[in-house]
C-alpha cells in the first residue's frame, strides 16, 4: 500500500447507514409507479445511477435536498418518501 492510504477491504465490509432520511421501499415503489428506470430517475435528479441504486437499497442516505429532487421528479409528495419508522 503506497501513499499511506488505508485499504478499506472489500465492498461487502461496508456498513449501512444507521439512520436513513427516507424509506428505500417507498422510493423504489414510487419510481416503478412513475414508469421510470433507475437510470432515468437518476438523470432527472442529477445523480449517478449507482447512487440511485444505493439509495433504493438503503446502502446510502438520501440527503434532504436529494430526496426533495427525487420527490419532484416522481411527482409525489416528499412526505411519501420520508422515513416513517422511529429510529431505534
Amino acid at each position: 500500500m503506497s501513499g499511506g492510504r488505508k485499504d478499506d477491504g472489500p465492498r461487502s465490509a461496508r456498513r449501512r447507514p444507521r439512520r436513513l432520511n427516507h424509506e428505500p421501499e417507498a422510493v423504489c415503489w414510487a419510481r416503478r409507479k412513475a414508469g421510470l428506470t433507475k437510470r432515468g430517475l437518476a438523470a432527472a435528479v442529477g445523480i449517478s445511477e449507482q447512487l440511485m441504486g444505493e439509495i433504493e437499497s438503503g446502502w446510502r442516505n438520501a440527503t434532504p435536498p436529494t430526496l426533495a429532487k427525487i420527490a419532484a421528479a416522481l411527482n409525489c409528495p416528499l412526505v411519501a418518501l420520508e422515513r416513517k419508522r422511529p429510529w431505534s
